[in-house]
């Protein structure tokens, strides 16, 4: 008989298909993951890997920058178009910039959240090309 009292182990399931449903449940369960998976105590802020890692120097921008590049590739998978894409490019690259700043950019990952920008640009797409992936938040 399961104790009670001991805590259950928390699963979580991603799906591994193609298809935009469950492209748009990866996207954003990364997108948790990197943007607002911790809350700072006392202020209730989130923060994420993003910028957690971000403040490793060199090696944490570039793994944040890869994982933020997989945004852009699952929505080339979806067939976005190359300027929608560009605009995600951008949003990387200057996460990317800023974060290389030593002391700057650490503070900058707190405040410019690029893989939140790209998936409310995803999530638009989305909405509009594939409305059945549409999920009622609340």
């Amino acid at each position: 008989m399961p104790d009670p009292q001991r805590p259950r182990p928390v699963s979580l399931s991603i799906p591994t298909g193609s298809d935009p449903h469950s492209i748009r449940q990866r996207v954003e369960a990364l997108e948790i993951l990197l943007e607002r998976s911790f809350r700072i105590p006392g202020v209730n802020y989130p923060i994420g890997l993003d910028a957690i890692v971000g403040l490793v120097p060199v090696l944490g921008d570039l793994v944040t920058t890869a994982m933020g590049a997989y945004l852009v590739w699952e929505a080339r998978n979806l067939g976005m178009p190359k300027w929608k894409l560009w605009r995600m490019v951008g949003n990387v690259a200057f996460d990317t910039a800023i974060g290389a700043v030593p002391v700057v950019g650490d503070a900058a990952d707190f405040l410019f959240r690029s893989n939140t920008r790209n998936l409310r640009i995803i999530k638009k797409h989305l909405d509009k090309h594939h409305p059945a992936t549409r999920v009622i938040e609340g």
